[in-house]
């Protein structure tokens, strides 16, 4: 496969702006390649689950024409591939157990004391995986050369919870080798969280996708991220239009006014004609449009 993308929301609750410019831009992207474009539930922590939302989520992918090719992955359901996963680590002596919290690490200046403090297997352990000592870096596509120092930010990170759930980290990473995912189009908050899925990667033997992070879309003021925990409303399946219009606004295409009133199948063959990968923002940051003004999506 030269060319396998994918979109792989949290169901915490319902697509917002935010998450459609985002899925716009990895659908196309992978369009323009003439690759595949797959759908995966990142449904790895019940507890920040909401009741529904995965079905909502796909609901809304359908309305908005954004249709998967490959066959939909649930995190939920792959645990005995993060465990397997998990001991090859542990057996190569690249993860270890851990009973450190997150408060015992701030005290330590999060510089992490590593496999000495290591543990046997038992209750209320997490697995944390080594880092180097030097920078790891990585060319993204439209950030440039991104480089962290993953041994003196957090140190050896967590890949398996002391609740024995698996970090998003862990499963991101394995998830994407084993769907032979070869490019990730996402936001550039998940920056960080990519330096350690690739370091995981680098650790299990697997290729690195190619990455571009777009730059995160900010409420019309640009003083707040769109998110869901910023109360970023749903996606209103009334207005498919304006907010596919907006979107491709926010990706650095300039469709036609009259389209706003299009159908979604029309503004989207509209963007397959008129997208290159050259024309996607750079930067951090992206202040929506005031169509979205007053959080109304």
């Amino acid at each position: 496969m030269s060319y396998r993308g994918r979109f792989a929301p949290t169901p915490s609750g319902p697509l917002h702006f935010g998450s459609l410019v985002t899925a716009l831009a990895s659908w196309l992207d992978a369009r323009y390649h003439r690759g595949e474009w797959w759908v995966r539930m990142d449904d790895l922590d019940p507890p920040r689950e909401q009741p529904g939302a995965a079905d909502t989520i796909l609901r809304q992918l359908e309305a908005f024409g954004l249709h998967w090719d490959g066959p939909l992955l649930y995190q939920s359901k792959r645990g005995d591939a993060y465990q397997a996963a998990v001991d090859s680590l542990l057996e190569q002596g690249q993860a270890f157990y851990c009973t450190l919290s997150r408060q015992q690490l701030k005290a330590l200046g999060n510089v992490h004391p590593g496999p000495s403090v290591a543990q046997p297997p038992g209750p209320d352990r997490a697995v944390r995986l080594t880092v180097p000592a030097a920078p790891l870096c990585f060319d993204d596509r439209l950030q440039g050369r991104v480089c962290a120092a993953l041994a003196e930010e957090e140190g050896p990170f967590v890949i398996r919870r002391r609740d024995s759930l698996f970090s998003y980290q862990l499963a991101c990473a394995l998830d994407d080798r084993d769907q032979d995912i070869t490019d990730v189009v996402r936001g550039a908050d998940l920056l960080t969280s990519t330096l350690r899925q690739i370091h995981v990667l680098d650790c299990l033997g697997a290729p690195r996708p190619r990455y571009a992070h777009l730059p995160v879309i900010l409420q019309p003021d640009g003083r707040q991220k769109i998110s869901k925990s910023a109360n970023g409303a749903a996606l209103d399946p009334d207005r498919k239009g304006p907010l596919t219009h907006a979107a491709l606004t926010c990706l650095g295409l300039s469709p036609p006014a009259g389209l706003q009133q299009s159908t979604v199948a029309d503004l989207l063959q509209w963007a397959r004609e008129n997208w290159t990968p050259e024309q996607l923002p750079r930067g951090a940051e992206r202040p929506a449009p005031a169509l979205l003004q007053g959080g109304q999506a």
